[in-house]
């Protein structure tokens, strides 16, 4: 009788993979990232395990937006006081925070609650080719499409 594999913290096997961002558009490289962050690309992927690899962004700047997007799309934050709403454009976010636009959207693309943070943690942008996780030896991982 054959029984369903479980993935648990003894039995899994992470890897370190750079993602290089130039030329990719932000919605393909984001939802095929947080699968990677997931795990499921994995034969040994299990639901509510972290089975997911870690992830290098790099060349954050030079990720794509289609159409309008640069001036149309917003994002917003609240400092929790009257009147405290800060709305910011995609495009100065790519100029002034293109990790922190690639990490919400990534983020936003993971479950809810203590596994998506957890998984959301193994995320790693950066803004130029230059990264700080080269001892770990990370292998280049090419995207689909």
């Amino acid at each position: 009788m054959r029984t369903t594999f479980m993935a648990n913290e003894t039995n899994i096997e992470r890897k370190w993979l750079v993602v290089d961002a130039e030329g990719k558009t932000l919605g393909r490289l984001s939802s095929e990232v947080a699968s990677l962050l997931r795990g499921k690309h994995k034969v040994t992927y299990t639901p509510h395990v972290d089975t997911g690899d870690h992830v290098i962004i790099i060349n954050a700047e030079k990720i794509e937006l289609t159409g309008n997007k640069l001036k149309d799309k917003m994002y917003h934050r609240h400092s929790n006081h009257p009147g405290g709403l800060t709305s910011t454009s995609a495009g100065e976010m790519r100029e002034k925070k293109p990790e922190k636009m690639l990490e919400l959207t990534i983020k936003g693309m993971l479950p809810k609650g203590k596994l998506g943070r957890k998984m959301a943690k193994k995320l790693h942008v950066f803004r130029g080719v230059e990264h700080t996780h080269a001892a770990q030896k990370p292998e280049v991982y090419e995207l689909r499409g």
